[in-house]
């Protein structure tokens, strides 16, 4: 899926155009909420800007990737590069028509936004060490769900389950909301689950909320320890987002897009935006997005390659 977003007359060196591969390997509701990003940081709801946004759908958000790749080096075209469309797609497909590093330009992160571990009321586990303890005497026999066969969630949960030493069931759908509604019903255990749709379910008891998969604790669950802090050294997976542009683009354009973006980023209001989406936002330089990019690249195809994961 891909978004267009065109700016303003008054910033002629700010993305006229903003293709936005819809993100977390092209799953429906596992998203980073990436029109709400964009507006966060400027380039949406700004006053002194027109905007129109369309979609294109297909190839898991790789064919509006392959635009942002193909497009002129002009400054008026940005992509959201995404964890799924820059890191987990090139970790389980060979044959992608871009190149992840080489054929874009890092302008600089948007934010990242953590998974939550839910599980069903009735499994009998309210920490992380009491699911390990239970998925051990019981090998096999507790489920998960996904968005689908590759999609980050599931390379997040086979992550944890061989970090943890456990052998659970992958059921993957086609979206997240379906995985949710089992899960709601009792017809899945658990699930790391995308947090900002999550939240009104477990705020009602329909699910249990044992950790969050990112670095630091989340402002929204601020509560719930990180699967590192509950036991488990080193894990970490997280949906992020963040702007490239073409390969080529022009040093200065690319700074004053950075500096921009950053700007935002450390207002409060540009905080309040992404917090509300269950993301922390992550300003910094250029150089920092390449760097993620790389390490999640060689992170994820070495998860799927250990768990025999292949991108369908």
């Amino acid at each position: 899926m891909a978004r267009i977003l065109t700016c303003s007359r008054g910033h002629r060196s700010i993305a006229r155009h903003t293709r936005c591969p819809r993100s977390a390997a092209g799953r429906a509701g596992e998203v980073c909420h990436d029109s709400a990003a964009i507006d966060c940081v400027g380039l949406g709801g700004n006053r002194d800007r027109r905007h129109c946004r369309r979609r294109r759908a297909g190839a898991s958000g790789n064919i509006g990737a392959d635009a942002v790749a193909k497009a002129a080096p002009d400054g008026y075209t940005i992509g959201i590069a995404t964890a799924s469309t820059h890191a987990v797609a090139a970790s389980l497909s060979p044959n992608l028509p871009y190149d992840p590093i080489r054929d874009f330009a890092p302008v600089g992160m948007i934010g990242s936004q953590p998974y939550v571990l839910v599980l069903h009321p009735a499994l009998p586990a309210r920490n992380l060490a009491e699911l390990i303890a239970l998925a051990k005497a019981k090998p096999g026999t507790l489920n998960y769900g996904s968005a689908g066969i590759a999609s980050l969630a599931h390379l997040a949960t086979e992550l944890f389950a061989s970090m943890a030493g456990v052998n659970i069931t992958h059921v993957p759908y086609k979206s997240s909301s379906q995985s949710m509604t089992d899960m709601i019903t009792g017809r899945l255990d658990m699930q790391f689950a995308t947090i900002a749709p999550s939240l009104p379910t477990i705020r009602a008891g329909q699910l249990r909320a044992l950790v969050t998969s990112g670095k630091t604790r989340v402002a929204a669950l601020p509560e719930l320890p990180t699967v590192a802090e509950a036991g488990i050294a080193g894990y970490e997976a997280a949906l992020w987002v963040s702007f490239v542009v073409p390969s080529g683009t022009s040093p200065r354009i690319i700074a004053r897009l950075n500096r921009e973006v950053n700007d935002v980023l450390e207002s409060s209001d540009g905080t309040e935006a992404l917090v509300a989406q269950g993301m922390a936002p992550e300003p910094g330089p250029p150089e920092a997005l390449t760097e993620r990019i790389r390490g999640d690249i060689e992170k994820w195809r070495g998860v799927a390659a250990k768990a025999g994961i292949r991108s369908e």
